[in-house]
């Protein structure tokens, strides 16, 4: 088994990679941290095969926590999950030797895809002989191993309609508590009223949320939406 720690500031969304990584066979959570320093701490137990690893962490960033590991000697291998999308974090995330650099909001399958891609690795570093002499060959089996196809689209989504966009919506009705207006749900994802709407719109139509009435003093009845289990 790949023993992996999940770092994330936000526990919610630590939970739900968690969840996904479990998902995945050979692959299983063995802590959560929420911070650089919790982070550290578990590295430096030395149990740790793969770090999932977000940027944006309320004592350092994700790069820094990185630099620290490789000087305090610890070559625990890291894939990137965060917001970061600006070239220069994406740069130095490279050469500090992050494996994958994964950009929220991210679908089950792009991660998926990742952590098998990285299982092969593992594998073929193993067959070629861990620490032994290798061929041209056998580095370029190395380095393909971390070559990955892209996951495929998913069927039935309209024109104008992201995976990932729709993964992020369903996943913030899934863990509401109570159901969220179109409002909510773009405070909650980061995205507009307008396209929050539209996709949540999509998936009332498509079954996987129903849809309330709330009546206010106005008079206008507000949308709510609330996720349908299958």
């Amino acid at each position: 088994m790949i023993d992996v720690l999940v770092v994330d500031d936000d526990f919610r969304v630590a939970e739900i990679n968690a969840k996904y990584v479990g998902k995945v066979p050979g692959f299983r959570v063995a802590a959560r941290a929420h911070s650089a320093a919790q982070a550290l701490s578990n590295v430096q137990r030395g149990t740790i095969d793969l770090v999932l690893l977000d940027h944006y962490l309320p004592d350092q960033t994700g790069l820094e926590l990185v630099h620290r590991m490789r000087e305090q000697g610890h070559g625990t291998d890291v894939i990137m999950i965060t917001a970061a999308g600006d070239v220069t974090t994406i740069q130095a995330a490279m050469r500090l030797g992050a494996l994958h650099y994964l950009v929220k909001p991210f679908t089950f399958a792009a991660l998926r895809t990742r952590l098998d891609s990285y299982a092969a690795l593992r594998r073929t570093v193993d067959r070629v002989g861990g620490r032994g002499i290798a061929g041209q060959e056998q580095v370029d089996r190395i380095f393909g191993a971390l070559r990955m196809t892209s996951a495929p689209a998913s069927p039935g989504l309209p024109s104008g309609h992201s995976e990932p966009t729709t993964d992020l919506i369903c996943r913030v009705l899934h863990h509401a508590d109570h159901p969220l207006s179109a409002h909510e749900v773009a405070a909650e994802t980061g995205l507009s009223r307008s396209t929050a709407q539209r996709y949540l719109r999509h998936l009332e139509q498509a079954g996987r949320l129903r849809l309330s009435l709330r009546y206010g003093d106005t008079g206008r009845p507000e949308h709510r939406y609330a996720w349908v289990a299958p």
